[in-house]
């Protein structure tokens, strides 16, 4: 092998693969990158057995050739000594790469390329195309929600599915659920599919800033993204998503609609007196138009935040784990946010004030 790579191309690139390359015991070429250089162009592959990639990068070859590299060292080694290069340049020699920069240069043993897994390509199955910034948005509204245990697999995923000329995505943990639907500009039709919640981050960040549409396939076993260069496969679990429609309430007995600002300050000053439990405590009086939070830590104090806000709908007093309702922060855009009750031991809806496309549910804690 000896080839030439844009310095920019090829660190994001490496950058990218590397946090897919997995470490694994009984076959350590896992933690390795695939180089294989072929008529002007790079290939990238990274796989963990869960996830596989492939990136493209276009290339000068002089020399084909294909080469099992160290994720670890070769991204921290283009990242840190080709700054401010333009080219770098690769070659093997004897059992090893060369990699070349302008004011430096390493030497990294390669691993036999013999043991290294194949990247499946999902062919057979159902593809549609959506918008990759919409795709990743779905993703990051959601993904948090789900379990991070793995004694429930289908629990431990991101639920996504096809209704109605959208896409939605669903996760739970059964302590709360988050939804988000986005719309297709061609409408497609699959069965659920359910992505597991460690492959999610990765998926985010190699199309997070992807504004064009991406080519999705789906098949019983596994989900592929395709982008220009970009190849993504990952594993899906086979397992069924509770039906989780049954527990978002049709209809609501308080309306509360806050500022969502305030609504973040408010949850900030009173995390510093809550419990160990993360309890907080929520009291909303339509008569006093009181919408306020309580806390209390035996060891620390207690405190009463006051916030402004419209209600409508009957008193309730009620107790939320606080870290489960600004996790859903991050999903909402609007300025303002409304929150449902349907009375004591029954969840918590929240969602955009403007935007019903986004569902947070919250289960009450009953101490």
């Amino acid at each position: 092998m000896k080839i030439e790579c844009v310095q920019e191309k090829l660190a994001g690139a490496v950058s990218i693969a590397e946090r897919v390359a997995g470490k694994h015991v009984t076959l350590p070429v896992l933690s390795c990158l695939l180089l294989d250089a072929q008529k002007n162009q790079l290939t990238i592959r990274a796989t963990n057995l869960d996830l596989g990639l492939e990136i493209i990068v276009p290339a000068k070859t002089d020399e084909e050739g294909i080469v099992a590299v160290p994720a670890n060292i070769l991204s921290s080694f283009i990242s840190g000594a080709s700054q401010g290069d333009k080219g770098v340049k690769i070659f093997t020699k004897d059992a090893n790469i060369v990699v070349e920069a302008s004011h430096s240069r390493g030497t990294i043993k390669t691993m036999p390329v013999d043991d290294f897994p194949s990247i499946p390509r999902v062919s057979d199955g159902t593809s549609f195309t959506v918008n990759g910034a919409d795709f990743v948005k779905g993703l990051k509204s959601v993904w948090y929600s789900a379990s991070i245990s793995g004694i429930k697999p289908e629990l431990s995923s991101v639920y996504i599915y096809s209704d109605d000329g959208t896409v939605v995505f669903a996760a739970t943990d059964s302590f709360r659920l988050a939804e988000k639907r986005i719309r297709l500009k061609k409408s497609a039709d699959f069965t659920q599919i359910l992505i597991p919640f460690k492959n999610i981050p990765e998926i985010i960040r190699v199309f997070d800033q992807v504004n064009d549409d991406i080519s999705v396939t789906l098949s019983k076993n596994q989900i592929s993204f395709d982008y220009k260069g970009l190849y993504l496969v990952s594993r899906v679990i086979d397992g069924v998503f509770p039906d989780y429609k049954q527990i978002i309430p049709k209809q609501s007995t308080t309306e509360v609609v806050v500022l969502k600002q305030d609504l973040i300050d408010g949850l900030k000053v009173s995390h510093i007196f809550s419990d160990k439990f993360n309890q907080i405590t929520m009291v909303v009086d339509p008569k006093t138009k009181e919408f306020s939070l309580k806390t209390k830590n035996a060891d620390v104090g207690e405190n009463t935040h006051n916030l402004e806000a419209t209600i409508e709908g009957d008193a309730i007093t009620i107790n939320f784990n606080y870290k489960y309702i600004t996790d859903c922060f991050q999903s909402i855009d609007s300025d303002s946010i409304t929150l449902l009750f349907n009375g004591l031991n029954r969840p918590m809806v929240m969602h955009p004030a403007t935007d019903k496309s986004f569902t947070y549910l919250v289960m009450p804690m009953n101490r």
